[in-house]
């Protein structure tokens, strides 16, 4: 059996069974959010993936309603701050009261589950990169251009290498290189050791 049959196996098993495992989740933080911010319950954004092909990301929204519109065109100096920050803001004042929680548990992510199903990421694999923001960076630090080209050989992941070794705190050029050398490896062994560091990741965020 090939490694890409061997990986989307323990996709489809690993994710049917932490969906199962969670299931009060899926019913309590729709709830939750609804109370806290309305509608809506679920945030879509599009990443760039294997062969730079664009798909749609699923989270629970943890964001006010419009984020992405009010960072891109009515807050310059947030969107200037955003791209200073190598594509993130400390304490980004967008995100609701909720949300931190939920991002703090990683809950937020939980719906990218549906992502691995019907095959547009895996559980293990590089970030699912903004286009926009895989091209702007590469520019802005030009010795991770030849980085490029491997990240998006493969499926981006819910977790890999980068998640489990500091996450916001590793700069962009440490997290392509990490990413370029997971997809030169494609060894189903580290797949499962990223699974089983996974907890503990999250674990250390709190």
């Amino acid at each position: 059996m090939s490694y890409q049959q061997q990986k989307r196996i323990l996709d489809i098993l690993v994710s049917i069974g932490l969906m199962v495992m969670f299931l009060p989740v899926w019913i309590i933080v729709p709830i939750l959010i609804y109370l806290d911010s309305g509608f809506p319950i679920f945030f879509k954004h599009k990443r760039v993936g294997i062969g730079g092909n664009d798909f749609y990301i699923y989270k629970f929204r943890s964001m006010i309603p419009n984020a992405d519109e009010i960072l891109h065109k009515k807050n310059k100096k947030l969107l200037k701050k955003f791209k200073a920050g190598d594509w993130k803001i400390e304490n980004d004042p967008r995100i609701t009261k909720l949300g931190k929680v939920l991002r703090s548990l990683t809950i937020d992510e939980f719906p990218q589950l549906l992502n691995v199903i019907t095959g547009d990421m895996s559980m293990v694999g590089p970030r699912a990169y903004v286009k926009k923001e895989l091209d702007e960076q590469t520019e802005k630090y030009p010795e991770t251009k030849e980085f490029k080209s491997l990240i998006l050989s493969v499926k981006p992941g819910i977790t890999g290498p980068w998640q489990t070794s500091g996450r916001n705190e590793v700069p962009f050029t440490v997290r392509a290189k990490m990413d370029a050398e997971y997809a030169q490896r494609q060894s189903i062994i580290e797949d499962i050791g990223i699974l089983f560091k996974t907890p503990k990741a999250m674990i250390s965020k709190w």
